[in-house]
């Protein structure tokens, strides 16, 4: 899968839930994991992520919205029940992504949600769990952007396999250069000067 993404909590009290995201986000083979004015330990949150996500995956702290810094080119994505949010299994995910998620009992400040590039909602009745709403949303893109087969018109099964690159194997030098060599009796490019 091309492109990489990073996954973040705003303003969340509790560092088991930030634990559970950060341990999916390791699993999903997050780029980087972030908090925004979040209260977190890695002690406390240690208890929920069992791999230990922060010493494998990049982590970043930032004390408030205004001093959160992505890679360029990182297009920002909420994830909230807004109205004008668009729904996740129609939303086309950015190669080069970060997700950021709202506290417990909150949403996503003003701020934060007008940083973002695009906000998304997951159609549930209410809503669920970070970590869960989390774990939905890095599956999600890996069925998005990932190679695999159609599924099957049946239940069961494992459809078809990917379709072949159609553009062809790599071009050796040596057939580009007998691409380039004039046909016989036609003058080189260097021979038209001296003609």
């Amino acid at each position: 899968m091309r492109g990489y993404f990073g996954i973040g909590v705003e303003g969340i009290s509790k560092p088991m839930n930030i634990g559970s995201l950060f341990r999916t986000a390791h699993a999903f083979g997050a780029g980087f994991v972030f908090t925004v004015a979040a209260n977190y330990s890695p002690r406390k949150g240690g208890k929920a992520d069992t791999s230990g996500a922060p010493a494998h995956v990049p982590f970043y702290e930032f004390p408030d919205v205004g001093q959160t810094v992505l890679p360029e080119d990182c297009e920002l994505v909420g994830i909230e029940l807004l109205d004008e949010a668009a729904e996740l299994p129609s939303f086309r995910h950015p190669r080069q992504a970060a997700y950021i998620l709202g506290p417990e009992r909150g949403e996503l400040s003003p701020e934060m949600t007008a940083r973002c590039d695009f906000t998304v909602q997951i159609p549930t009745r209410f809503c669920v769990n970070v970590g869960i709403a989390g774990a939905i949303v890095m599956y999600d893109r890996m069925l998005n952007l990932g190679r695999f087969p159609a599924r099957p018109l049946t239940p069961g099964g494992t459809g078809e396999a990917p379709t072949e690159n159609m553009f062809g194997g790599p071009r050796l030098r040596r057939q580009m250069e007998l691409h380039r060599a004039p046909a016989p009796g036609l003058l080189a490019e260097d021979d038209w000067e001296k003609t």
